[in-house]
């Protein structure tokens, strides 16, 4: 008799649609996750609650920008022998950097003049000099940087955050991308349910709208869409009665009531025009720079993973014209990434928002086709701002010649690590059962890097 009053799994899931709507639906499946689906070591208290990636896409020179080598302008043109620097391509001589470095900030970091808002922001900034990464190769090069390897199917930070955490605001996505479609899905949840995947919006707009397709439904107002809804919902949950564990299902319901939702709160999350005119100029009023203000926006209002693409392509893919190159694109970026910092700071965000800047490698010390750098997985910068991590400070080094980390390597697994680490999540515990094993962003790898934690 007992039993025959306890309603099953199938049943509430046949029968939500009735009376319940979406939302009950959908907080039915999030209470219960299938078993041994996957489990998460929560640490409470974080230092950091939001990360914002900035990817450089192409692979960014770090002896140009952040790690100084005067042997370059030594050697420049030779080839010495007393190194090896051989890569996958073939290349000439040294090429010495063209750009003048200078130590600022209380610190003393060295930064380059082509970013000198950076260096007035740098004691804010943890310059990570002894990099490496396993490929030569952009496309699964960009892989290892978003997913910990190279295979397309493997599901990204943002996902794996989004999975172990969730957003704060139920009304907008837990993991955003801004990026052009160009930039190659970085955003995907791979074997995780579809639900954690990123959601994209085009960096080139400023009017939501026109940003995210399809925001609104001009044919039916608010309640007409609830109740539409509703009842789509009622046979999804019938269907869902006699699918066991369809996370693609589970994932569609849980993504058409985030859509509804954000009819309401995107409009105004997404639309930076509502900024006054002096924090617009804070981060350069052009594309990376309104992507990095949107950034903010969105981590303010509770997302927790946002990820902002620079440029179309690969635009920091310099093996040619390296000294035109840099500096045409580099005042927007230094603009908008010291802006990101100085506006956190300001609004006591920057302490709980892990900002990470890098590309999926760096350039080579020997030029290609004379005025360019070849690609080099073997020593490269990246750089870490707030989220509990120290500031002013330069970590680790590459050779003499910046092609190889030498002193205190540190891989992506060690990055993907301290970031989860930051968002209070322990990575060895953090996985995800899948044809017949557990996943983990790091995998069996992984160090996190205490030194660096504030």
């Amino acid at each position: 008799m007992f039993n025959q009053l306890q309603p099953t799994r199938r049943q509430m899931l046949a029968t939500a649609g009735n009376g319940f709507g979406l939302m009950s639906l959908a907080g039915l499946l999030a209470a219960e996750k299938p078993e041994g689906e996957g489990k998460t070591a929560i640490r409470p208290n974080p230092p950091a609650k939001h990360v914002i990636f900035l990817f450089m896409t192409g692979g960014p020179s770090h002896m140009d920008l952040f790690d100084p080598k005067p042997a370059l302008q030594k050697f420049a043109g030779q080839r010495p022998k007393t190194v090896n620097l051989r890569t996958e391509r073939v290349t000439k001589g040294i090429l010495a950097s063209p750009f003048k470095f200078h130590r600022s900030g209380k610190s003393g970091v060295e930064v380059s003049e082509l970013l000198p808002k950076l260096g007035e922001v740098i004691d804010d900034i943890c310059v990570v000099r002894s990099m490496y990464t396993f490929n030569p190769t952009h496309t699964p090069a960009r892989n290892l940087m978003h997913s910990g390897n190279i295979a397309v199917t493997r599901p990204t930070i943002g996902a794996w955050l989004n999975y172990g955490l969730g957003s704060e605001n139920e009304n907008l996505p837990g993991f955003v991308a801004i990026s052009h479609p160009r930039s190659g899905k970085l955003w995907r949840s791979g074997f995780l349910p579809s639900e954690y995947q990123g959601t994209r919006f085009s960096p080139d707009e400023t009017v939501p709208e026109k940003m995210i397709r399809y925001l609104k439904n001009p044919s039916q107002d608010k309640a007409a869409q609830r109740q539409q809804l509703d009842l789509i919902q009622q046979l999804n949950g019938l269907h869902l009665a006699d699918r066991s564990n369809d996370g693609f299902l589970e994932g569609r319901i849980r993504a058409m009531e985030t859509a509804f939702r954000m009819q309401f709160a995107a409009s105004e999350a997404f639309d930076i025009r509502k900024e006054t005119k002096s924090v617009r100029g804070l981060y350069g009023e052009n594309t990376f720079g309104n992507s990095c203000l949107l950034a903010r926006r969105l981590v303010e209002r509770g997302v927790r993973y946002v990820q902002v693409f620079s440029g179309p392509g690969q635009p920091w893919d310099d093996h040619h014209d390296i000294n035109k190159n840099l500096r045409g694109r580099c005042p927007d970026v230094d603009r908008a990434c010291a802006g990101l910092i100085t506006d956190l700071k300001q609004r006591g965000l920057l302490d709980e928002t892990l900002i990470v800047w890098s590309g999926e490698f760096g350039r080579t010390p020997v030029s290609e086709a004379g005025t360019g750098r070849d690609h080099n997985p073997y020593g490269f910068t990246a750089w870490m701002a707030g989220g509990g991590i120290k500031g002013g400070v330069a970590h680790g080094a590459t050779d003499e010649f910046g092609f190889r980390a030498v002193e205190n390597r540190v891989n992506i697994h060690d990055l993907h690590a301290t970031l989860l680490h930051q968002m209070g999540i322990d990575h060895e515990q953090l996985t995800y059962r899948f044809s017949g094993r557990d996943y983990r962003l790091t995998d069996v790898h992984g160090r996190v890097l205490h030194e660096l934690i504030a």
